[in-house]
């Protein structure tokens, strides 16, 4: 089922994770983006927004090249912390680690036009490619062999991979 993960059957809704969880070591509070994870309802559309607003407050202190190597060293670091917070908490992918949220939004905003209309739609294009995790993506999010944080990363990597994509071909056409 494409919604599974969102289910009240998931294994999230049966270890809610807490702030106190959240804020209880460096890589649970990176993992959950500095506690935006624990938001509820739809705890990566709020790390997703959380990742959005620090991008547009920092987008002209930021030079390109910076926001690269962040985007870089977030996603390497998200491997390592949500595996990390997944274990600690019982729960592989838990909804509440958006990491893997905060470098795709940061990837695909990189490459819209600094404009807050297309800011919202890289935001808005990522969020549906995350939730319906069209292949590859879905392979990554539940392929046995990637229940760890690799997994956790990649498919939102090829989610936002699908959002630029689909906001480059949007901009041909309206052009």
């Amino acid at each position: 089922m494409m919604f599974e993960k969102y289910s009240s059957h998931s294994p999230t809704h049966k270890k809610p994770m807490t702030l106190a969880f959240a804020f209880s070591s460096l890589s649970h509070m990176i993992a959950t983006f500095f506690g935006a994870g624990v938001l509820r309802p739809a705890s990566g559309t709020w790390g997703s927004l959380a990742a959005l607003l620090v991008y547009m407050a920092l987008e002209n202190i930021i030079p390109w090249l910076g926001w690269v190597c962040l985007i870089i060293v977030c996603f390497f670091a998200g491997v390592a912390v949500s595996e990390t917070t997944g274990n600690d908490i019982g729960v592989h992918d838990h909804s509440s680690i958006v990491i893997d949220e905060v470098f795709a939004v940061w990837a695909v905003l990189l490459t819209v036009p600094s404009i807050w209309e297309w800011q919202f739609a890289a935001f808005g294009a990522f969020r549906f490619f995350d939730i319906v995790k069209i292949p590859p993506a879905k392979w990554f999010d539940t392929g046995k062999q990637w229940q760890n944080g690799w997994g956790v990363m990649l498919d939102d990597a090829v989610a936002a991979i699908q959002a630029i994509v689909a906001l480059y071909l949007i901009q041909i056409i309206i052009s």
